[in-house]
């Protein structure tokens, strides 16, 4: 009989033990989404030793994904299958994105270091009062070129990329708003047009430039250009800062007839799981010193005042990356187009894609 009641008290152990096992497991899992937070980002955005930093500050562990495009980027949000918790898109896309409430307003009581952002980039059209997003970094579209191929100087407008003597040797970043948008504005029309007639010409003189491109890319430009592989590239002002540190005879131009200014800001999207950890996040980001950090590793603007003062006076002394009101006042903003110009827009661009072809 004792060693029946010994088994039995032994099983009921075991039992209890199982049961605050489960249990333990069970709480360690309910709490496993609070200590994660999930980002979506554009690639090579941020600099890796700040998501160290955050991690060990903050205490949480940080998944970190990365898309190609604003468009890849709400169609995978609009899928579901990741609860991303924060991500980085661009102001157009950021209009779409509260127009069809897939954001998450703002609890500013709640974000320390507002008062850091430059007021330019603050209560901007596409977001007013910023109710739902946090300025990142900022920047222009313009062209890089070669000073051992082109004088230099002599490339200053978007015209000058239809020269004869860059015969295959210019490189186009593969973006049908960046490309249709310089186009038009050589035109002296907008790079948010909905004229058809003006679209079609743009891509007409798109066609004629044919003859003077070597490649339609994307990152890899980066590469071709600081290893004098090309003459001159279009691309955005962060990436020429980039190929500028690699290659003393580059020079970045932002034409002054017109261009684009962009802005990527932080913001939630509305299926967020981790909300306190995206404000972490987005108030870690306002911190002068990180955000110095991340402009001096990553080359693109920052909107952060404090930041932009910890930053070496060569750079932030450069009118191409830091232009002051007088350059800024002639650039444009990319404007949500809606689905069918968006799509008139890409369609352009593909039949000039296969054009050169």
């Amino acid at each position: 009989m004792k060693k029946i009641n010994s088994l039995l008290i032994g099983i009921f152990i075991i039992i209890g033990l199982l049961a605050f096992s489960s249990f333990r497991l069970e709480k360690n899992q309910g709490t496993a989404n609070t200590s994660v937070l999930t980002i979506y980002n554009w690639g090579d955005y941020i600099d890796p030793a700040l998501i160290k930093k955050f991690e060990k500050e903050y205490h949480y562990k940080v998944i970190y994904e990365t898309f190609d495009s604003n468009e890849a980027m709400i169609t995978k949000i609009k899928q579901g299958g990741t609860a991303y918790d924060l991500t980085i898109p661009s102001e157009y896309m950021i209009q779409k994105m509260i127009e069809q409430k897939m954001l998450r307003p703002l609890d500013h009581k709640k974000i320390k270091g507002l008062e850091h952002i430059d007021e330019r980039f603050l209560d901007l059209d596409f977001d007013p009062n910023n109710q739902f997003s946090i300025p990142y970094f900022w920047g222009t579209l313009g062209i890089i070129y070669n000073d051992t191929f082109i004088e230099k100087g002599t490339i200053q407008h978007w015209d000058d990329l239809w020269k004869p003597e860059l015969k295959n040797n210019v490189m186009l970043i593969d973006g049908a708003r960046e490309v249709m948008g310089l186009a038009l504005n050589s035109n002296g029309h907008s790079l948010n047009s909905k004229n058809k007639e003006d679209l079609i010409q743009a891509k007409n003189k798109l066609d004629q430039l044919t003859p003077n491109i070597k490649a339609i890319v994307a990152d890899e430009i980066k590469m071709y250009m600081a290893s004098n592989e090309s003459a001159a590239a279009v691309s955005f002002s962060g990436e020429a800062a980039e190929m500028i540190a690699n290659n003393k005879h580059l020079h970045y131009v932002i034409p002054p007839e017109a261009s684009n200014l962009w802005f990527d800001n932080m913001v939630i999207p509305k299926t967020a799981k981790n909300m306190d950890g995206a404000y972490d996040f987005i108030n870690f980001m306002l911190i002068p010193e990180n955000a110095a950090t991340n402009a001096e590793y990553i080359g693109y603007s920052t909107p952060n005042q404090k930041a932009k003062a910890l930053l070496p006076k060569e750079i932030t002394s450069d009118p191409q990356f830091y232009p002051d009101d007088e350059v800024i006042k002639h650039l444009e903003v990319y404007e949500d187009l809606g689905p069918d110009y968006l799509q008139f827009y890409n369609d352009l661009f593909l039949d000039f894609k296969m054009y050169r072809k």
